[in-house]
């Protein structure tokens, strides 16, 4: 199983590149960032700086988007970076929750969001793609190599990630969901004519190690209330009781008012009150070494091959320390 350190990009941004550093030490192998422009500082400024201080971290979002920048556009910094440093960068990309919305744009439609997946990896690896009805090449791109890997919750996006994915990205860690997910996305590859074992699974949630449960608890509430947007987006479009979506994802959102993007993915958002211990326990990462050891053991017999750890909490250095300690070396 290989690791990955989810950041969001706050200023300064030599802390981000700082944890970076720190994750690879401690044995991470991918570099995750969130990506809203106007939330957070860019992230592909400091992916740069992140491959020049690290020696063979791999880095991406999570995720971008098809509509905050235009395809050629995202196609080209990804080839830039990989020209620079050598192969390694990776995309992630999903409808888009924060970056849309906060600018006042409803997220992408999958429609878009499928092509934009394969016209984004062809651009950057060198091949001909169609934009916009019009043919482009990126001519300066020589043995270029761009994994894109698709978040997705509901049925529909489970398929797409399926049909056109290099990867999946589950941002949640719980094994009945994770294994119900997972099946979707591979029944959907086999049916596309491509081997489901290709297709990279990656779980990304927040893990807390230590003895006081109340207090991790409290530090990782705030992604509850993050799925719960994409979760009220599900029940919105499917229906409070669809045969279509887990009654286990989706009952825990009926309490849920809306939602503040300035607190979102942060500690002690207020947007997540609504989201009971059971949510935190089942979505999250927590208690002693042993416990995440055995939840991801869990995972791995699930077909998970990374976990990627959102590190938005007051234990960032000691949390990744304990992994590099005690987790990782149990996972591989």
């Amino acid at each position: 199983m290989d690791f990955g350190l989810v950041l969001q990009t706050d200023p300064p941004a030599s802390q981000v590149v700082s944890l970076m550093k720190r994750a690879e030490r401690n044995g991470f192998r991918y570099g995750w960032t969130f990506d809203s422009a106007v939330l957070w500082q860019e992230p592909f400024v400091i992916y740069s700086q992140i491959l020049a201080n690290t020696q063979k971290l791999t880095v991406g979002p999570m995720v971008t988007n098809p509509g905050t920048r235009t395809w050629e556009v995202t196609a080209s910094t990804f080839a830039t970076l990989n020209d620079m440093y050598g192969n390694r960068t990776v995309c992630g990309i999903g409808r888009g929750d924060s970056a849309m919305r906060v600018a006042g744009r409803a997220p992408n439609t999958l429609a878009r969001l499928g092509e934009a997946i394969e016209v984004i990896r062809d651009l950057a690896e060198g091949r001909e793609a169609e934009v916009d009805g019009k043919p482009l090449r990126i001519p300066w791109v020589k043995d270029g190599k761009l994994p894109v890997w698709m978040a997705a919750y509901g049925p529909k996006a489970l398929a797409l990630a399926g049909q056109k994915a290099d990867g999946f990205i589950l941002q949640l860690a719980d094994p009945y969901l994770t294994e119900w997910m997972i099946k979707a996305v591979r029944q959907a590859a086999a049916e596309a004519g491509r081997d489901p074992a290709s297709i990279r699974i990656c779980v990304a949630a927040p893990a807390y190690v230590g003895e006081d449960l109340a207090h991790a608890r409290d530090q990782c509430r705030w992604f509850g209330g993050m799925v719960g947007n994409h979760v009220a987006d599900l029940v919105s479009r499917y229906g409070e009781h669809s045969s279509m979506v887990p009654e286990e994802l989706t009952e825990y959102v009926k309490a849920r008012q809306g939602y503040d993007y300035s607190h979102h993915g942060r500690a002690g958002n207020p947007s997540a009150d609504f989201v009971p211990d059971e949510i935190v326990d089942r979505f999250c990462l927590l208690g002693p070494a042993e416990a995440h050891i055995e939840k991801l053991r869990a995972l791995r017999e699930l077909g998970v091959d990374q976990f990627a750890l959102y590190d938005m909490h007051d234990a960032r250095e000691a949390t990744i320390d304990a992994y590099g300690a005690d987790v990782i070396p149990s996972l591989r």
